[in-house]
């Protein structure tokens, strides 16, 4: 059975950053593509960054490009999401989600497990 379970989240101010982690279990990583996803008061899920399976390939959302750094140990089976330069707007509950491939994606109908998620908050 797969297992996500997110950790990292916290208060900040602005500028400041924070690493989310992801640990995984009952799946071998590197065949799983992996991503984080946020969800805003009022608003609806939405992507972040995703991974491919070995760790060669990344993709961003535009919001996060240049501040945010998606990487995964998969010895350790543990997904990461490096955030800087954090920004009032990134307040959200953030999500790690992996699939069943080692191909990234960036829809989240395209994850088949879901974690419970971390909250993000930043004071301005």
């Amino acid at each position: 059975q797969v297992q996500l379970v997110e950790s990292g989240g916290g208060l900040v101010q602005a500028g400041e950053s924070l690493r989310l982690s992801c640990a995984a279990s009952g799946h071998t990583s590197s065949n799983y593509a992996m991503a984080w996803f946020r969800q805003a008061p009022g608003k609806e899920r939405e992507f972040v960054a995703a991974i491919s399976g070995i760790g060669g390939s990344a993709d961003y959302a535009d919001s996060v490009k240049g501040r945010f750094t998606i990487s995964k140990d998969n010895a350790k089976s543990t997904l990461y999401l490096q955030m800087n330069g954090l920004k009032p707007e990134d307040t959200a509950i953030y999500y790690c989600a992996s699939r069943i491939s080692a191909i990234l994606r960036t829809r989240s109908l395209n994850y088949n497990y879901w974690g419970q998620g971390t909250q993000v908050t930043v004071s301005s």
